[in-house]
């Protein structure tokens, strides 16, 4: 369209300077272009770098942040360890607290147990022991009444025995008015009397009284002599001031006994004091005690052997003896001493241990606080009130079983029967050799 608008020399220049007024304008555009493109980058470049920076910055600040959370974490895990650590070993205190506590309660339940058993079989004792009163009471209330009615009897046997005596003492007053009665009968005594007199003064200078005009210094020395009948002998023991009647047995075990003490029939009281069981009592040829004094003399004089004579209520008889036996002076308190043993009355002996002293009531040397010769009565060698006493209280037949006081040689009848009769004789360990 241009070039058919101008010619053609002035649209070459015109185009020409179109084309470098273009060209000038392009140039400038692109300069502008990239002075823009390069002040764009500068910006760009130094927003990038504003950017980085900032970047870096909150990096370095997050880190320092994380850093700061990092050591406040350590901190409170440090310190949560810590509460931890303390928490665990309340913990465990309280554990170990709450076990002592358990044991101390499985203990106590243990003793309680314990107790509530001690209880019950404190309980039952008691329920035991109650019963037992019981029974005591209603012994004694039995035995309260045997006594009353024991009592009773005895009064009413008091009443008779008063009746009687009333009645004795109406026959004496009878009696006594009548004299011609009593004369008479006085006179039948006397001429009785005289002729026992008579009789014995006969039978004195007929009858064998050979012993009399010799004297022996005990029942074998008799024997020895040819007298063999048993019976009453003078003799005279060495030390001894004067001569004494003594009962020699003749015939137990080849004769030549002398008896020192015998009892039969409790015609004699042998609960005596020290002095008379010293010097002797009885009657020799009954029941009697030689005397302690004579005894200590005889069994010096040379080596004795004592044979002891038991006879119960049922017949049978036993016997006890002793190889060796003697006694010491009133200074020892006439200590008995006896050795090897033999005999039928029980398997061990009955005579107390050797070395115990007598004792009577009036003399109290027994080993006992209970003063045996006052309990058990009589005098004899005691020591703790022992196996036996022959010299004891005389029960007749009926009355002599449960009596602690009685005549007793434990080990053949036992300690609560009381014997019907007993004798104790010695004689030289050489008789008959």
């Amino acid at each position: 369209m241009l070039r058919s608008a101008c010619p053609d020399a002035k649209c070459t220049f015109l185009t020409s300077c179109r084309h470098d007024n273009r060209h000038e304008g392009h140039t400038e555009h692109s300069a502008r272009g990239l002075l823009e493109g390069f002040i764009q980058d500068s910006v760009h470049s130094e927003t990038a770098q504003q950017q980085q920076t900032a970047v870096h910055n909150q990096t370095a600040a997050m880190l320092q942040i994380g850093t700061s959370l990092l050591s406040h974490t350590a901190e409170q895990t440090r310190k949560l360890s810590d509460v931890e650590a303390q928490v665990l070993n309340q913990t465990t205190r309280l554990e170990i607290q709450l076990l002592e506590n358990s044991l101390s309660t499985n203990k106590l339940e243990r003793e309680v147990l314990q107790q509530t058993h001690d209880i019950s079989r404190l309980h039952d004792k008691n329920s035991l022991l109650e019963r037992k009163v019981v029974e005591v009471e209603q012994r004694q209330q039995q035995e309260l009444q045997a006594l009353r009615r024991e009592r009773d009897e005895l009064q009413q046997a008091v009443l008779q025995r008063g009746e009687l005596m009333d009645a004795l003492e109406r026959q004496l007053l009878g009696a006594t008015h009548n004299q011609t009665v009593l004369q008479r009968q006085q006179a039948e005594l006397t001429e009785t009397v005289r002729t026992l007199l008579n009789a014995i003064a006969q039978a004195s200078s007929q009858g064998p009284a050979k012993e009399d005009a010799i004297l022996f210094s005990d029942c074998a020395d008799a024997y020895e002599a040819g007298l063999t009948a048993s019976g009453v002998y003078t003799v005279k023991i060495s030390d001894s001031t004067e001569a004494m009647k003594v009962y020699c047995n003749m015939e137990s075990q080849g004769g030549g006994w002398t008896v020192i003490q015998h009892r039969e029939n409790g015609a004699t009281d042998f609960h005596r004091p020290w002095q008379e069981y010293k010097m002797g009592f009885g009657d020799v040829a009954a029941e009697h005690w030689m005397g302690n004094q004579h005894v200590y003399y005889l069994s010096h004089q040379q080596h004795f052997v004592l044979r002891v004579e038991l006879r119960d209520w049922e017949g049978n008889v036993a016997f006890s003896q002793y190889e060796r036996f003697y006694i010491s002076s009133e200074k020892l308190n006439y200590r008995i001493y006896v050795k090897g043993y033999t005999g039928t009355a029980g398997k061990y002996s009955s005579f107390a241990q050797s070395g115990i002293d007598f004792s009577t009531k009036d003399m109290d040397n027994d080993n006992c606080a209970c003063k045996c010769a006052q309990m058990a009565t009589g005098g004899w060698w005691f020591d703790a009130c022992g196996p036996s006493n022959l010299n004891g209280m005389y029960y007749t037949a009926g009355q002599n079983t449960g009596k602690f006081n009685g005549i007793k040689w434990h080990y053949w009848k036992g300690s609560s029967y009381s014997l019907r009769s007993t004798t104790m004789m010695i004689r030289p360990v050489d008789f008959g050799v």
